[in-house]
């Protein structure tokens, strides 16, 4: 029974998710390139989409994200504002549509796109998901638009006298996530397993988890320094170590609240009533796709709602 209540929440909220990364109508929207630190640039849509890294440099530029296909024109045009080298490489931080979009027209340029295995997996395993729920999750890609190159659990690029890492961290987002370090300029992207608009979003269906989240930010923060620039999956802001500690606390108390709720033989409605994000959906409801009851289910049932309580001891 649990197993089933699982795949229905995840299903609704696959189904919600993928009607809040939409494309809709891109053809007005501008790019934004600023400085980060270092070599490093970050793309934005203002309104919606993923964050880019840009690492430029002599011998050539390597992004972090593609965002939507229908913006890749504008991207290499933000990218040559900054440098007049090729774009060479591209990393994808994990499968969804407003990080990988706009894979295909980049390999079209010669870019070599580069993804953990999982992710990988997920593109060959990609076709219309979910139809009686109302959309599509993981839309199919052109086959240009796939991972060439894919790894395990490190890759190490050396590029414009740097080292640029990028590495697997545990099911959080979903089950191909990758952080993107920049040591040199300090800089860390971390795709959507931090966001700075909304509570985290754990996509189940691919293989995201709530204890993989709390152990892949714990990682996030004990590579940090103090000056180091952190790019979130979304956001207008580029943070710091401190703003991450804030987010993963705020993450630990709600499950903390969910769980004591459970021990007291709560059900999901009942926890929903009960608001544990009360005190913080003011700062974390920006995202109009994404709000505590979009969040709550998550926690509730990988806790073990409605079933004995699974353990989550990571602190």
């Amino acid at each position: 029974m649990k197993k089933t209540l699982l795949s229905i929440v995840a299903i609704l909220l696959a189904s919600k998710f993928s009607m809040a990364l939409a494309q809709g109508d891109l053809s007005n929207v501008e790019l934004t390139i600023t400085p980060v630190a270092g070599n490093v640039y970050m793309v934005q849509r203002p309104g919606g989409g993923g964050n880019i890294a840009v690492f430029v440099g002599p011998e050539g530029v390597l992004l972090v994200d593609s965002l939507f296909a229908p913006l890749s024109d504008k991207l290499v045009a933000a990218v040559k504002s900054v440098s007049a080298e090729d774009i060479r490489f591209l990393v994808n931080t994990h499968i969804h549509i407003d990080h990988v979009g706009g894979n295909a027209n980049l390999a079209q340029l010669g870019v070599l796109i580069f993804a953990h295995d999982n992710t990988r997996r997920r593109f060959l395993q990609a076709r219309s998901r979910f139809p009686r729920a109302g959309g599509t999750f993981v839309p199919q890609q052109p086959e240009m638009a796939r991972p060439v190159v894919s790894f395990n659990d490190t890759l190490s690029f050396y590029l414009n006298d740097e080292q640029v890492m990028a590495f697997l961290v545990p099911p959080a987002h979903t089950d191909g996530d990758v952080f993107v370090y920049f040591p040199d300029s300090d800089v860390l992207h971390l795709g959507d397993v931090y966001r700075t608009t909304s509570y985290p979003i754990i996509d189940t269906y691919n293989g995201g988890t709530l204890k993989g989240t709390l152990e892949a930010l714990s990682m996030a923060i004990e590579i940090a320094g103090e000056d180091t620039k952190i790019i979130p999956g979304h956001g207008l802001e580029v943070v710091g170590r401190s703003e991450l500690q804030e987010f993963r606390a705020m993450i630990v108390d709600i499950r903390e609240q969910v769980k004591t709720l459970i021990e007291q033989g709560k059900k999901l409605a009942e926890v929903l009533a009960a608001n544990p994000t009360a005190q913080y959906d003011a700062q974390w409801t920006n995202d109009p796709g994404w709000g505590p009851n979009d969040f709550l289910p998550i926690v509730y049932y990988e806790l073990g709602g409605s079933g004995r309580l699974a353990d989550q001891s990571v602190n």
